[in-house]
């Protein structure tokens, strides 16, 4: 019986150390995968990198610092400077995500704290969908239907309100074209709409009830509730959706195209044609017949994957500084 029982025991130990030896195993091959994921990340980022460094080297060398402070662009001359498309970029992205960061962040709370139950899905579906549609469709929506609604109403009656205001009046100045940073502003901020208020919505419905039901008992209002609860528990949530919304609005192409004019100048007037980073390759780089001309253009392509690091690098900074003061 004692030989039975220990042949038993004997088979249970080697069993049980197969199965150690088979999790070791499998649990060696999931670290190893993830950490090469990882790596691999890294080193097609420092691709990028290094090949926009090796291909705008020609243009960086040749006009060197002054390529970031000059606003011409003249192929012809072969004289380049990524003044105004770096001005567009900013501008217009700045003013949509100023346009739709508030507006995504109410639509978010109307769904999770206002909006009654059997609306929630159809215009939170309707939200997503937006997100779904090709750039260019905006592109050409807004060339054909917006402009020339804004050309006839809107700038207009901006124009005249802002006339006789100090300031104002050069912001909102010149003929209406229809077309310019304001019309492909309008756009971008409608295009990183659905991708703001999406994700702040699901960050909301994280929101512990508990807390939530709590303050409503005590006799806060849903403002208060939205202002003191919700938002500071889903800060770093929304801080991601913006800087999602950034990242498309700094890196979109077609729909900005179509509606930004494509002039390289800059001007103190937001009803003015302007370009951005991303229209002037996509528009010119199929013409670029000289190693210079390509230089430059790789050169803003590398300068605007610099602004976005150097953007994503702050907005983890602040993300951090919150955290600290938070635990603070």
């Amino acid at each position: 019986m004692s030989a039975v029982s220990e042949a038993v025991t004997t088979s249970a130990m080697r069993t049980r150390e197969a199965t150690v030896r088979r999790f070791a195993l499998t649990d060696t091959i999931f670290r190893s995968a993830t950490r090469l994921s990882a790596i691999l990340v890294l080193v097609l980022l420092g691709g990028v990198a290094i090949s926009l460094f090796a291909g705008s080297w020609q243009a960086l060398s040749k006009f060197g610092f002054s390529f970031l402070t000059t606003e011409a662009w003249n192929p012809v001359t072969e004289n380049f400077g990524a003044l105004a498309p770096i001005y567009g970029t900013l501008v217009t992205s700045a003013i949509a995500i100023l346009i739709a960061v508030p507006i995504g962040i109410g639509i978010a709370v109307f769904l999770t704290e206002l909006c009654p139950r059997p609306l929630r899905r159809p215009i939170g579906i309707a939200v997503e969908l937006l997100a779904g549609i090709p750039s260019i469709i905006y592109g050409i929506w807004g060339l054909f239907v917006f402009a020339p609604f804004l050309q006839t109403t809107i700038q207009p009656f901006i124009i005249w309100v802002f006339k006789g205001i100090p300031g104002l009046n050069s912001l909102f100045a010149g003929p209406p074209y229809g077309i310019g940073l304001l019309t492909s502003s309008l756009i971008l901020a409608i295009m990183v709409l659905p991708f703001i208020t999406s994700i702040t919505k699901d960050v909301f419905d994280t929101v512990p009830a508990v807390l939530k039901e709590s303050a409503y008992g005590i006799g806060c209002t849903t403002w208060e509730v939205t202002r003191r609860v919700v938002i500071p528990y889903t800060r770093v949530g929304i801080m991601g959706g913006v800087m999602l919304g950034l990242g498309r609005a700094l890196g979109e192409t077609m729909a900005v195209t179509f509606v930004i004019g494509n002039a390289h100048r800059i001007s103190a007037s937001l009803f003015a044609p302007g370009t951005t980073i991303s229209a002037t390759i996509a528009n010119e780089f199929t013409e670029a017949d000289g190693e210079l001309y390509t230089s430059s253009l790789v050169a803003l392509g590398l300068i605007l994957f610099i602004i976005t690091f150097i953007i994503l690098a702050i907005a983890r900074y602040m993300l951090l500084r919150i955290d600290r003061r938070a635990g603070a």
